[in-house]
């Protein structure tokens, strides 16, 4: 555990503030695992220190969520589309 809190701290993973008036911080919980090696023995004990994200009530701790992640089937989709009604497409992220 203090191998993991010395990564996060080198890290600068979080930086601490004053909590807003009338809000509650989320708290933490540590997840522990065993690592074995390929034979069954115990290669190491690990520990994590993880979010309990469980805890936040929507419209409360946080109004929306938004993930960015996009399967590549859409990707191909969305271009063969552009390519059948020959539509212009600027790629922004090689500027």
């Amino acid at each position: 555990m203090e191998s993991e809190l010395q990564a996060l701290h080198a890290n600068n993973t979080w930086t601490e503030v004053l909590l807003v008036l009338g809000k509650r911080a989320i708290s933490t919980k540590w997840a522990y695992k065993v690592k074995l090696h390929a034979d069954g023995s115990i290669e190491r004990h690990k520990a994590r220190l993880v979010i309990r994200g469980n805890t936040q009530r929507e419209g409360i701790d946080f109004i929306e969520t938004f993930s960015p992640a996009v399967k590549m089937t859409t990707i191909r989709l969305v271009l063969a589309l552009a390519a059948y009604k020959q539509w212009k497409f600027f790629n922004w992220m090689c500027t």
